[in-house]
C-alpha cells in the first residue's frame, strides 16, 4: 500500500478520536470541556492535512490508484459527516444543513456505485473538492477559533459560524447537482 493511501487511512482511523473529544466537549453547557474542544479541533485539523497530504503526493509521484480514487471521499466523508453532527448536536447547525449534504453524499456515492458496477471509477470533480473544503474551514472555524476571542465575541463566532454551515449547504446542493449532471449517464442507463 502506497502512502497516500496511508495517509487516507489515517483519516479515517482519527474519525473515532476526533468523536470522542468532540463529545466530551460538551459546548454550550455547565460542563464545557474546552480542552475537549481543542482536542477534537486539532485532530480534526490534523486528518484534514492528510486530505491536501495524500492526494498531492498521490498526484506528484502518480501514485493515484482505484483504492484511493474510491475511499479518499469516503474518508472525506466519514470525518466532515461526524463534524457536522456534532455540532447539529450543539444546536449550532440546523439539521437542514446536515441533510442536505447527507442527501447529496448518498447520491453520489449511488452513481459511484454504478459506474463500479460497470468497471469505471469516478474521481471527484473540483466541485466536490470546494465542498469538501469548506466544509472543513467551516468545522475548522468552529473548534479552533473560539481559543482566539474574547467572551463579548462568542455571539459573533455563533453567527459566523452558521452561516458557514449555511453556504454549505448551499455549495453542497451545486457540488452535487454538478456531479450528477456530468455523471448522468450512470443512472438514465442503469439497468
Amino acid at each position: 500500500m502506497n502512502l497516500p493511501n496511508k495517509l487516507t487511512l489515517l483519516r479515517v482511523a482519527l474519525v473515532p478520536f476526533f468523536m470522542f473529544f468532540a463529545a466530551g466537549s460538551r459546548i454550550g453547557t455547565g460542563e464545557y470541556n474546552a480542552a475537549f474542544h481543542l482536542a477534537a479541533g486539532l485532530i480534526f485539523a490534523a486528518a484534514s492535512f492528510t486530505d491536501f497530504l495524500d492526494g498531492y503526493l498521490a498526484r506528484k509521484w502518480g501514485l493515484v490508484t482505484d483504492f484511493g480514487k474510491f475511499m479518499d471521499p469516503l474518508a472525506d466523508k466519514c470525518l466532515t459527516t461526524a463534524a457536522f453532527l456534532y455540532m447539529m448536536a450543539d444546536g449550532l447547525c440546523h439539521p437542514v444543513v446536515l441533510a442536505l449534504v447527507l442527501f447529496r453524499e448518498f447520491a453520489v456515492a449511488g452513481v459511484r456505485m454504478i459506474a463500479a458496477e460497470r468497471g469505471t471509477v469516478i474521481a471527484a470533480n473540483i466541485w466536490g473538492k470546494v465542498k469538501t473544503v469548506l466544509q472543513m474551514l467551516t468545522v475548522l472555524f468552529y473548534y479552533l477559533v473560539p481559543f482566539f476571542m474574547g467572551p463579548a465575541d462568542i455571539l459573533a463566532w455563533g453567527m459566523i459560524a452558521q452561516g458557514l454551515c449555511w453556504l454549505v449547504a448551499a455549495v453542497t446542493v451545486l457540488s452535487g447537482g454538478i456531479y450528477l449532471w456530468q455523471n448522468r449517464e450512470c443512472f438514465m442507463n442503469a439497468k
